[in-house]
This record gives structure tokens, C-alpha cells and sequence, in this order.
């Protein structure tokens, strides 16, 4: 993907201010996704995380796994994740979650969290999530629903956030985010509805073989 597309400068200039503004928008929801995410991990898995940004969740739930390769496609959010006191089983990494280096079958669990929503190709994300989980491996994939807003704010909204170079691909509503990881090649065993700064499916679901 080049640089227009997948807005990579926009998240390397915002690395500075994610944990502000995901702690002042969402940190609510985002402690009930460490607890339950802790309740669904365990520590015989080894975990990739896709779009870890700065590194929250990886931080907050390395505790419970036996290893976590933490990613993100952005140089300046993987910076800044190094920086923090991290488990000693997390790992951070530059990836590009439309070409992953990974061999198949090579996680138990893959996480991507707030993530698929600003990925202009979604589906080959999850073919490739897909291909590095081992057999019915379980995939975490909270996702902010923007299908409530009316076509007309959404498109206006959307006008001003590309001036500054960020771009949401995707707009569920929850029920049409469920039934996009489904079609994709998952079993969806568990998903609620989180309050946040906008509606977040939080979503566990296996891998089809």
C-alpha cells in the first residue's frame, strides 16, 4: 500500500497524542477489553497483535499469555511503544498487516483491535489473520461502529478528517461488523456492544478450517 492510501503519516505524526486520546475518549472501554481479553488469552498462547499503536493492550495483557508479537505498520507508534515498561514476553515490530512476514499457522490467538475500520483492504487483512492462526485459533477484533451516523454527517465528517490525513474506510453497525467477520472465514462465538467515544463491537471468534 503506498503512503496516500494507508495514511501511514497520519498515525507516525499521531503516535505522540494516541494514549492521551484513547485513554480521554475511551479508557472505559478500553479496561473492560484488557479484562476481557484476559478471561479469553491464556498462558500457553502465543499472540500476534496487528495495529498494537503504542502498545496499550499489549502492555496490559502480555501478563496472561506466553508471548505477544506486538505490530504496527507505523515506525513512530512502534517508537513509542518500545518505550514503555512492557512484560518481558512482549515483543514490538514493524508489520504491514496486508503482508505479514509470519509463516502460516503460527499463532494461537491474533488480536487487532480498532483496526479494520481504517484498513482500506479489511478482507485481506483477515485472509492473512486466517493464515498465520493455527487451527480453530481464536481472533480478538474490537472494532469502533460508525452505522448509526446519518449518511450526511458521516460524509461531511469524513471530508474534514481526510484534510488532515485521516481516512475511515469501513462504517458498521455492529450487526453488519459481525456478519463481515463471519463471511470472512470465522465462527463468532462472543460479541457485545462497549461505550466509548463511538459504539465498540468488542468481538472474539474462531478460525474455520
Amino acid at each position: 500500500m503506498n503512503e496516500k492510501r494507508d495514511n501511514k503519516g497520519f498515525w507516525n505524526r499521531y503516535a505522540k497524542l494516541y494514549d492521551f486520546e484513547t485513554n480521554r475518549f475511551s479508557g472505559r472501554a478500553y479496561a473492560e477489553m484488557y479484562r476481557m481479553m484476559a478471561n479469553a488469552l491464556s498462558p500457553d498462547m502465543d499472540v500476534l497483535e496487528i495495529a498494537t499503536g503504542t502498545g496499550l493492550i499489549a502492555v496490559n495483557t502480555g501478563a496472561f499469555v506466553r508471548h505477544i508479537e506486538a505490530t504496527d505498520f507505523s515506525p513512530k507508534m512502534i517508537e513509542k511503544a518500545k518505550r514503555k515498561k512492557a512484560p518481558a514476553n512482549v515483543r514490538f515490530s514493524v508489520e504491514d498487516a496486508t503482508s505479514l512476514s509470519f509463516e502460516n499457522n503460527s499463532f494461537d490467538a491474533v488480536i487487532i483491535s480498532n483496526a479494520l475500520h481504517i484498513m482500506p483492504e479489511p478482507d485481506t487483512v483477515l485472509s492473512n489473520i486466517s493464515n498465520v492462526l493455527k487451527p480453530n485459533g481464536l481472533l480478538i477484533a474490537p472494532t469502533y461502529s460508525h452505522g448509526h451516523i446519518r449518511e450526511t454527517t458521516w460524509n461531511l465528517n469524513a471530508k474534514f478528517l481526510r484534510l488532515i490525513g485521516f481516512e475511515t474506510y469501513s462504517k458498521w453497525t455492529p450487526d453488519g461488523y459481525v456478519e463481515f467477520i463471519r463471511r470472512n472465514g470465522f465462527r463468532v462465538e462472543r460479541w457485545q456492544v462497549l461505550k466509548a467515544a463511538f459504539p465498540l463491537v468488542y468481538l472474539e471468534a474462531r478460525k474455520i478450517d
